[in-house]
């Protein structure tokens, strides 16, 4: 069973910087999905579809960039100009697509247990 712990979250003034990583142990399959979600409703923030390419909320586009080291079996989540409405906690998590689209929670069938950003005005 694929296990994901993420790390990176903290406590930042609006307009800083926080990049935080995921790393997936355990069987990892290079051809799955792969992304970040956030709050309680775990929505999607940035995923990386089946084909490599990269998909954003329309809230973090231009700010988040998502990227992965598949030999580190690693994924990171680059957060720029945090707003405070960023804060959440973050999660990681992998799976299949739903609609075509890995940037869905349902299609999502392992996560990690989050990490905590907190943007401060």
């Amino acid at each position: 069973q694929v296990q994901l712990v993420e790390s990176g979250g903290d406590s930042v003034q609006a307009g800083g910087s926080l990049r935080l990583s995921c790393v997936a142990s355990g069987y990892t399959d290079s051809s799955v999905c792969m992304g970040w979600f956030r709050g309680q409703q775990r929505e999607g923030v940035a995923a990386i579809e089946l084909d490599g390419s990269t998909v954003y909320a329309d809230s973090v586009k231009g700010r988040f960039t998502i990227s992965r080291d598949n030999p580190k079996n690693t994924l990171y989540l680059q957060m720029n100009s945090l707003k405070p409405e960023d804060t959440a906690m973050y999660y990681c998590a992998t799976g299949r697509p739903y609609g075509g689209s890995c940037r869905y929670r349902y299609g999502m069938l392992n996560w990690g247990k989050g990490t905590l950003v907190t943007i401060s005005s």
